[in-house]
């Protein structure tokens, strides 16, 4: 693992970029863009305490980072999304829907268009309009707009067989279909049943219907009841379709509504889609964190991702809507690369009030319940959990399924105020009680020590307890009886966040105290599991129900160590400088802390709260108050 002040980079511009970090293989680990270089990279190589768990991951991971610099922000938003497409970074967050959600799709590139159905990947010169929860919904829908928009449906081969044999499918005779391939109908008048096919679609419903209503009322004049007859259940065909979308907002509202959930591992994003102030489609999911961005950067990230396919030309441009409306205040190039590639502007913006303001409260309240419905079922699905411990004991030679897991983690600031953590999972959910964390002491007078001494202290005090029982309270039978502690219990597996080195530091330590547990450690460059002595790592498959448990068991473990060790050197800095204020001493010291915490509320307090601590009056209130200022 590479300490990032190895790579450093010197003389970084201040002009915005694209960023990219690699592996000592060359991968690409992470794409980023910044308004200024310099000013971004360096927040990569401060105090890794500081960072997100995974970005400290990326940083350790990496060797290199290099930069391309553009000449304004949205050539660098236009770069850093092809470059992820491209790449596919591991380390960057990816606001991919994890369900394939049925479009309409409309061919345009061939001479005779046609409409269909379809879950495949978008592909450059077809048109979609969706997506649609069910496929039986889109079926339907496109089975009521044929009976006024008589356009092709069929398949190529069926398409060129009507035409050798110059008779067209039984579409046509229930006119369902114009037959262009019997000739009944030229390319240019089925290009513009097409056009006013996709106009439908796209939310100019009202349009249609009037004109449908006028020529029926036409033709009911002329006594041609007949075609008024048909003219009324084309229009009421139309409706129906209509009616399937909720009116929420003003007839001609063009919208998009992005919603966004998150927590420390997780987003949740929600999205509707308005056209002419229906909800023509709603769709949402979950997907993992890479980074502890601020919401305005992951909505940054998620219109990117979402509209990239549109500004590259694979879908229709006009498929961005006027209006974009987000949960978080976003980049102004977000709303400048969405104007360009539409041809007009579009306005991207936090709603405030009213109508609007209310179905982003909606979207979000889905957001909500759909992140805490993906970790209540990830955490309470017994059969999902029973399937990540059996399949990574399988995947670790185990006899028997890990039915508690215990992780450790180190963290430390450059050597300093080095912490560890345990934490527990009990059939594959936290088991918070049993939670510990170490201060780490080392021998006596030596200094702080590297991560697998550390590791090893760290075993050493969790196993020396290992036998201890803890009374209880006398059984109804009168009986006296002693339950184990939570260092009793045995583990079924350790798991060690790190590589080998770590891996095998756990092993010598456990065999030294005469302790038979399995170990495994969970490497961090390419989340592969490591055992003791072997030369190879246990590759798990990516998106499997172990790989994703040990992620989080591991996460959690990095999580609590951050927190402790964040809270022992905030405590160790306050002590410190309290330590150099003339005629405070332990107690005093002590008593301050108890009173204000830190250095930054001692500062901000006034003498007379500084006189009323214990042991301290006004005459030492004021040599602490000037002191501390």
């Amino acid at each position: 693992m590479a300490d990032p002040a190895s790579y450093r980079p010197r003389n970084i511009p201040l002009d915005p970029g694209v960023y990219r970090f690699r592996d000592p293989e060359g991968r690409v680990l992470y794409v980023g863009k910044a308004r200024n270089l310099r000013a971004r990279l360096a927040n990569y190589f401060a105090d890794p305490a500081r960072l997100n768990p995974r970005i400290n991951l990326m940083v350790h991971t990496a060797s290199q980072v290099e930069w391309t610099i553009v000449s304004t922000e949205v050539e660098a938003l236009t770069l850093e999304y092809t470059w992820i497409k491209q790449f596919q970074p591991r380390f960057n967050i990816v606001f991919r829907d994890d369900k394939s959600y049925p479009y309409l799709a409309l061919s345009l590139l061939e001479e005779f268009p046609r409409a269909f159905v379809t879950r495949a990947e978008h592909q450059s010169g077809t048109r979609y309009f969706g997506p649609y929860t069910h496929a039986w919904a889109i079926r339907e829908v496109l089975d009521l707009l044929l009976r006024v928009f008589p356009i092709r449906s069929c398949s190529k081969g069926v398409f060129q067989r009507a035409a050798r044999q110059g008779r067209p499918c039984l579409l046509a005779y229930i006119d369902k279909c114009s037959a262009p391939c019997v000739g009944r109908i030229t390319a240019q008048e089925h290009r513009a049943l097409v056009d006013e096919f996709a106009d439908f679609l796209a939310g100019d419903s009202s349009r249609f219907i009037r004109q449908i209503e006028e020529q029926m009322r036409a033709a009911a004049s002329r006594q041609d009841f007949e075609l008024a007859a048909k003219l009324r259940d084309d229009a009421a065909a139309l409706r129906r379709v209509g009616e399937r979308n909720t009116v929420v907002l003003p007839p001609g509202t063009q919208c998009d509504i992005f919603a966004l959930a998150t927590d420390e591992l997780h987003a949740s994003v929600q999205v509707f889609t308005v056209r002419d102030g229906k909800i023509v489609s709603q769709r949402g999911w979950v997907t993992d964190r890479a980074d502890d961005a601020a919401d305005g950067e992951l909505v940054s990230r998620l219109l990117t991702q979402a509209y990239g396919p549109l500004v590259e030309g694979v879908d229709e441009a006009t498929g961005i809507p006027r209006e974009v409306l987000v949960p978080a205040v976003v980049e102004p190039s977000i709303a400048q690369w969405l104007s360009e590639a539409r041809g007009a502007k579009v306005s991207v913006r936090v709603p405030q009030r009213g109508e609007k303001r209310r179905l982003m409260d909606t979207a979000k309240l889905g957001a909500q319940k759909a992140l805490a419905s993906e970790k209540l079922r990830r955490g309470s699905d017994l059969n999902a959990r029973s399937r990540a411990l059996s399949a990574l004991a399988e995947h670790l030679g185990l006899e028997d399924a890990p039915l508690r897991i215990e992780s450790y983690d180190i963290s430390h600031t450059q050597g300093t105020h080095q912490v560890g953590s345990m934490v527990v999972f009990e059939d594959g959910i936290p088991k918070k009680r049993d939670y510990r964390h170490f201060n780490i002491k080392g021998p006596e007078g030596a200094g702080e020590r590297d991560d697998t001494a550390a590791l090893a202290e760290v075993l050493r005090r969790r196993f020396a307890r290992a036998g201890e029982k803890a009374p209880l309270p006398e059984a109804e039978i009168g009986a006296p009886r002693e339950e184990p502690t939570s260092f009793a219990y045995e583990p079924g597996l350790l798991l060690i966040d790190g590589g080998l080195p770590q891996v095998n530091a756990a092993a010598r330590t456990l065999s030294e105290l005469g302790i038979d547990v399995p170990v495994a450690a969970l490497a961090k460059r390419l989340e592969e599991l490591w055992l003791p002595d072997e030369e190879f790592p246990v590759i798990v498959p990516r998106g499997s129900e172990a790989l994703h448990l040990v992620q989080r068991i591991r996460d959690e473990a990095h999580r609590v160590a951050i927190s402790r060790h964040r809270a022992r050197r905030s405590a160790g800095m306050t002590a410190s400088v309290l330590d150099t204020i003339p005629g405070v001493g332990p107690s005093r010291r002590k008593a301050l802390e108890q009173r204000f915490r830190t250095v930054a509320a001692i500062r901000d307090a006034t003498v007379e709260q500084i006189a009323e601590v214990p042991g301290i009056g006004p005459a030492l209130a004021e040599v602490i108050a000037e002191h501390v200022r």
